[in-house]
């Protein structure tokens, strides 16, 4: 019997990040685009927090360091990692945790060797570390010499090339320094009205780099865009698309939730209601070799 199209399996997506129980932040926001895709999601909390902290302070339940390596451990020795066709590991709870999650990415590349992995460096913004030192550095240690693909904007950049204050004119030749085979630098410096995210993909000795901007959007812009890129980007490179389509396509969707975030008066992105669009974006977006 010939199974439909639409029922083919697709490889599972394994994200290992934040969860919030309001919003579309973290790993929530990530599974949530990536389900929509039609890939499965394990998904891995490093943290669970109410809210979003820009939204004001709350309690947050990290897990212990004995439990999250058991869990670990459990995942490392499941018969099922060859399911898995990527990683995405974004925000750490604890300075432990990328040690832990470095030996999974390790089992699940050696179950599936063509398995892609996508680290978000969730560490800062604006110039400034939000999470401890200790837990940026082993990010930078532990997971960045993993990934196949970066996605940092310019504070962890900068923190992962040892300026924490990279001027926008500097972050292509930061980025350069990395060995990472892709790097996205999302909230990169674009023309004036413009949002650029900038992509270097390893070649040869040297590098291909691809612009993608688009117009600005007024108003503030809901947390948990770096989040969305993320999963997208990672969606459609597993998917097949070329690198300057999947940034396209990545790029215009995040516009078109901070657009209907915007049309909505809503302070998170509002993933349930153009859930199409994550698939078929609508934003123009200018892709500049």
């Amino acid at each position: 019997m010939t199974v439909p199209t639409e029922l083919v399996a697709k490889p599972a997506i394994l994200v290992i990040s934040s969860t919030v129980v309001r919003g579309a932040v973290g790993g929530r926001g990530a599974a949530f685009a990536l389900e929509r895709f039609g890939h499965p999601v394990w998904s891995v909390q490093t943290v669970t927090l109410p809210w979003h902290p820009g939204h004001g302070k709350s309690s947050r339940i990290v897990p212990d360091e004995a439990a999250f390596e058991a869990l670990i451990d459990d995942l490392i020795r499941a018969p099922w990692l060859g399911e898995i066709g990527a990683i995405l590991t974004g925000y750490m709870g604890a300075a432990s945790q990328p040690a832990a999650v470095a030996r999974l990415v390790d089992a699940v590349k050696a179950a599936r060797p063509d398995a892609l992995y996508l680290c978000d460096p969730v560490m800062g913004d604006a110039g400034i570390l939000y999470v401890p030192e200790a837990t940026a550095s082993a990010i930078r240690d532990h997971l960045v010499p993993r990934a196949d693909i970066l996605t940092p904007n310019p504070t962890e950049l900068g923190f992962l090339t040892g300026n924490l204050a990279l001027p926008a004119e500097a972050l292509h030749a930061a980025a350069t320094t990395l060995s990472t085979p892709r790097i996205a630098v999302t909230s990169a410096a674009g023309t004036e009205g413009e949002i650029t995210t900038l992509l270097l993909s390893r070649n040869g000795e040297g590098h291909d780099t691809i612009r993608a901007s688009h117009a600005a959007i007024g108003g503030r812009v809901p947390n948990g865009t770096g989040d969305l890129f993320a999963a997208l980007f990672l969606a459609h490179l597993v998917e097949g698309a070329g690198d300057a389509e999947a940034l396209r396509l990545a790029t215009a969707a995040v516009a078109d939730a901070i657009d209907a975030a915007a049309s909505l008066g809503s302070n998170e992105l509002p993933l349930a209601a153009i859930q199409d669009r994550l698939l078929s974006p609508r934003t123009p977006v200018r892709i500049i070799p």
